[in-house]
């Protein structure tokens, strides 16, 4: 059994004390927690990917880039990668180079997602062409070749 934390990192005060942070601070506590994760023997990191408030998590790669560059062995993880939102090449670079940075920790994955805007773009014309755009092969098969 393996463990990982989750974050879609929500910015809103805090529950207890009402404060709310700058979206500056609420990225650092982040990578401070993914830290904390590490140190305690944790298995992996999650960082979601939204696009909506009150979420500030539009950019998983540039955050887990701050993780990988604040840890050495902690998995990182996309939850989840929403690639209909994404042009599939600048996509498969981003994280290939986060792949290669990181020692091989990244594990990808990748949804439809799940707000207004994702819906909307789905049940578009455009989602038959970026269906086409997914490789038909395993992500573990296609890995390989972005490692090596």
């Amino acid at each position: 059994m393996k463990f990982l934390l989750l974050t879609l990192i929500a910015h809103q005060p805090d529950a207890v004390t009402g404060e709310k942070k700058s979206p500056a601070e609420r990225l650092q506590d982040v990578v401070e927690s993914a830290a904390l994760a590490e140190e305690l023997g944790y298995d992996g990191f999650a960082v979601g990917e939204r696009h909506e408030d009150p979420f500030i998590s539009s950019s998983p790669p540039v955050v887990l880039s701050n993780i990988a560059a604040r840890t050495s062995h902690i998995g990182l993880f996309t939850a989840v990668t929403t690639l209909s939102l994404l042009d599939p090449v600048r996509a498969f670079e981003d994280y290939s180079t986060l792949d290669n940075l990181s020692g091989g920790r990244l594990e990808l994955i990748i949804g439809k997602g799940n707000g207004a805007a994702q819906a909307e773009l789905l049940q578009s014309e455009v989602a038959p062409v970026l269906r086409t755009q997914i490789p038909s092969r395993p992500l573990s098969v296609t890995r390989r070749y972005v490692v090596q």
